[in-house]
């Protein structure tokens, strides 16, 4: 992309949450199960619930975006990174703001600063010398 927006950080960052979750499960190497598969019949299926369906595995591209995304939250400090990638997650502003112990408006406000700041550094540009607040 030429022209990196907050708008469009945010929605890789989204994008990364999601393909993340669809990976498959790590499991253990070694392991296996010996007993045969079981043939359920209609009978076995009559009052359970549906299974849940779930997406497919993401493509090597979304893993390969996944990739670089994750390395954008890196020019960040720490609690920053954190609270986008969060927010990224789907966690709700009410849970991020009990976690970090602020405010709505200054979990946004450092939101929105974060986006800024890596769509400025994607764009080829330096991070600004002066932070707006104090990382304690």
């Amino acid at each position: 992309m030429d022209n990196w927006t907050v708008e469009a950080v945010e929605s890789r960052l989204e994008e990364a949450a999601q393909v993340i979750r669809r990976l498959p499960a790590v499991r253990v190497p070694g392991y296996f199960n010996t007993w045969p598969t079981m043939v359920v019949e209609f009978a076995d299926r009559v009052g359970r619930q549906p299974e849940r369906m779930r997406l497919p595995p993401p493509s090597t591209d979304a893993i390969t975006r996944m990739e670089q995304s994750l390395e954008w939250l890196r020019w960040l400090h720490g609690e920053d990174a954190k609270l986008i990638w969060a927010r990224a997650d789907g966690t709700p502003w009410k849970h991020i703001c009990c976690r970090f112990g602020i405010a709505r408006a200054t979990a946004n406000r450092r939101y929105q600063y974060a986006l800024a700041l890596i769509a400025w550094r994607l764009n080829g540009r330096n991070a600004p010398a002066k932070r707006s607040r104090v990382h304690g």
